[in-house]
């Protein structure tokens, strides 16, 4: 079963409360997304940590409910 984007973000926001959140689906079948996400509580942390806090934030889902994330990160400019 596929995930709709709208609930990626949500649980992304849950969360990281401070996250800027950007969804695209890239195939057009609910399985394969992009996912941008900014948020100052990644400030000072490397790039694998903030990747792991949008893993976290997923609760499990990644490779089971969602498929594919493409995942960038950053803090606010």
């Amino acid at each position: 079963m596929a995930m709709r984007a709208d609930d990626i973000a949500d649980l992304i926001r849950a969360g990281i409360p401070d996250a800027e959140v950007e969804i695209t689906d890239l195939a057009g079948d609910g399985d394969h997304y992009a996912a941008k996400v900014t948020s100052a509580s990644f400030a000072g942390m490397p790039r694998v940590k903030q990747h792991q806090a949008v893993y976290a934030a997923l609760g499990g889902r990644m490779g089971g409910v969602l498929h594919a994330l493409q995942l960038t990160t950053g803090v606010p400019k």
